[in-house]
């Protein structure tokens, strides 16, 4: 019981900060209002929980015997976000465009997070702080705990992006709103690899 506040203070430390994920989130609450984003919320966590849980429950080390495929990860997010702010990046900001491809979606969601270099530090980062003996009690209650943190925080960006939706109602301030989210995914994506953020 006593590891609980930590463990929900560098929840909550990881999941609120900006990064993709939220900035994805807060341009869905934008674009589509809170309710429409909240698939994306929910794939996010979702993925983002069964990533911490894989890593909790050994995949680090598995991925660790074949060699360079942490890397191959690391390179697959940071092409995945380059894509996404590309398409972004030319959508024409037309009120009618909202298709299957550009609404909110649990699957991209989650597979964001697998593909998400700060998703993959906060679950090394968090499993080796709180269950690095293997505990697997600890394991799932940590995991258990980052779900409910995660959601929350993810949701906030998204109902912040949503303060957005009346204002952003014209075609012209729908690019500038995505020319923006371009701009910030496509640095957080060199950043992240200038980083070198999934190196052992």
């Amino acid at each position: 019981m006593d590891m609980l506040f930590p463990m929900a203070a560098f929840a909550l430390a990881s999941s609120i900060s900006p990064g993709p994920v939220n900035l994805v989130a807060l341009g869905a609450g934008a674009r589509h209002g809170f309710l429409s984003s909240l698939q994306h919320v929910t794939g996010a966590t979702v993925g983002f929980t069964v990533l911490l849980l894989s890593i909790g429950l050994g995949l680090y080390k598995l991925l660790g015997h074949v060699s360079g495929l942490i890397q191959l990860i690391q390179w697959g997010g940071v092409v995945f976000l380059l894509y996404m702010a590309y398409q972004l990046a030319r959508d024409d900001g037309s009120l009618g465009a909202n298709s299957v491809e550009n609404r909110p979606s649990l699957y991209r969601g989650a597979l964001m997070q697998w593909l998400n270099p700060k998703a993959w530090l906060a679950s090394l980062a968090g499993m080796g702080a709180y269950a690095a003996d293997g505990d697997v009690i600890k394991v799932w209650q940590f995991a258990a705990l980052y779900f409910v943190v995660c959601y929350g925080s993810i949701a906030c960006w998204a109902y912040a992006g949503s303060f957005l939706k009346s204002y952003v109602q014209q075609p012209r301030r729908i690019r500038l709103l995505n020319r923006i989210m371009a701009a910030l995914l496509a640095g957080s994506a060199f950043y992240l690899l200038k980083g070198g953020a999934l190196q052992p």
